[in-house]
């Protein structure tokens, strides 16, 4: 395929970028230990297949595709006071009319998840501390200070219903965080709009627009409460001329690991708010319950969720809705209850990939969250339940993020958080 497209380019030149820091890392481990340079690199590409029952009109439908491909890089240097974090995501190239996924919606796409941007995350973070206080400014493209983590970085495939009303990212952020304890503080600003495409940058003059800010609270044995609110200035229009959103998130996180078992819950609330010169015209809420437990070689994972989605207009791809978005186009809300449960093997490493089969299956129910409106879901997917089951495996080589969207003081895996928190 070569790299002269557009498109193709912007991997093309940071999947190189990525190549050399490992190699110039890897070097660098080997002949010089005193170094405070550390690097880190990582990929991963699950190989999935979908049967969803019915997906349209009565109809079912199975596809096969690669999903979340990425390859990410990392650098703490500097004593660990500057840390360097990057992402590539290529399901521009491996998913361009989205992923089958029943709920999901975003960016154009309905019943199926969009391509991710190809420039996922490049975030540079200046962090100091002393004592039981930390500090750190956070620049880059990457994610808001707002929700949870992103669902890539969670047990499942299939992304949940509210990944638009509980993440904010793709966006040109400036964060600043504190720490004192086991307590942070963040606040950032952004651009409002959403990307259009999977090559798509963040819209430079539009910085600043939006904006959020999250408290988390540590109180011990692995537990992370937050709490979050969000401004976004007009994220479905590009000139900034539609409606806004102002959103709220609450969070309660809880990650063990001992005697060969590794448990992790998450419990979740968020809502959104959508505005026209400040009057409320719409409101979207999710509720959402998951948890996972391995032992050993053999896992399962269980994810309860109850969420509201804006239905729109459709295009001629029944999957797809005009953008820019407008109000008019809004003809009705879903509330979509979901049970999905998975079941995961770790099957080993080859030749250094490591290698995690999974199957997963969930069960759809969604229905009118308001009467009278144009959408009518048991007629538009011909069935009041609805049943997804995939199957594919995951495989890893590295060591990519292992949490996505916290920076700095904020993040508990690692900096300076990571010392007031004794996690390493």
């Amino acid at each position: 395929m070569g790299c002269r497209s557009y498109a193709v380019r912007i991997p093309c030149v940071v999947i190189a970028a990525l190549a050399f820091g490992a190699a110039e890392g890897a070097a660098q481990h080997a002949g010089a230990g005193h170094s405070d340079q550390r690097w880190t690199w990582g990929a991963r590409a699950i190989g999935l297949a979908t049967h969803a029952s019915p997906a349209l009109a009565g109809d079912a439908m199975t596809e096969a595709y690669v999903t979340q491909p990425i390859v990410a890089l990392g650098l703490r240097a500097w004593g660990g006071r500057l840390r360097l974090r990057g992402m590539v995501n290529l399901e521009g190239l491996t998913l361009a009319g989205g992923e089958l996924n029943a709920g999901a919606w975003g960016e154009g796409f309905v019943d199926r998840r969009h391509p991710h941007t190809y420039l996922h995350e490049l975030v540079g973070t200046l962090e100091a501390g002393r004592g039981q206080l930390a500090a750190s400014l956070t620049v880059g493209k990457g994610f808001a200070p707002y929700g949870t983590d992103d669902p890539a970085a969670r047990p499942f495939v299939k992304f949940p219903v509210n990944h638009h009303l509980a993440q904010i990212l793709e966006r040109a952020v400036a964060v600043g965080a504190v720490r004192y304890g086991p307590v942070a503080l963040e606040a950032g600003l952004f651009n409002g709009d959403e990307p259009q495409g999977p090559d798509h940058m963040p819209a430079v003059e539009r910085f600043g627009d939006s904006w959020a800010a999250r408290g988390t609270v540590w109180p011990g044995a692995g537990l992370e409460l937050s709490a979050s609110r969000a401004w976004l200035n007009s994220p479905e229009h590009p000139g900034g001329a539609g409606l806004d959103r102002r959103l709220w998130s609450a969070a309660a996180r809880w990650e063990m690991e001992a005697g060969g078992r590794r448990l992790y819950a998450l419990a979740e609330w968020a809502r959104a708010d959508e505005l026209h010169r400040g009057e409320r015209r719409f409101r979207f809420e999710s509720v959402l319950v998951e948890a996972s437990a391995s032992v050993g070689r053999a896992g399962v994972a269980l994810r309860l969720e109850r969420t509201t989605r804006p239905e729109e207009e459709r295009l001629a791809d029944p999957f797809r809705s005009p953008r820019p978005h407008a109000d008019f186009n809004i003809i009705g809300q879903t509330r979509w209850d979901i049970a999905t449960i998975q079941l995961h093997a770790d099957a080993g490493e080859l030749a250094r990939l490591r290698v995690r089969p999974f199957v997963e299956v969930a069960l759809l129910r969604p229905t009118q969250a308001v009467r009278p409106s144009l959408f009518v879901p048991s007629e538009f997917y011909g069935s009041e339940r609805l049943w997804s089951v995939s199957a594919g495996v995951r495989v890893e080589v590295g060591e990519p993020h292992a949490r996505m969207g916290r920076y700095g003081a904020a993040d508990p895996g690692g900096g300076r958080a990571a010392e007031l928190s004794g996690a390493h």
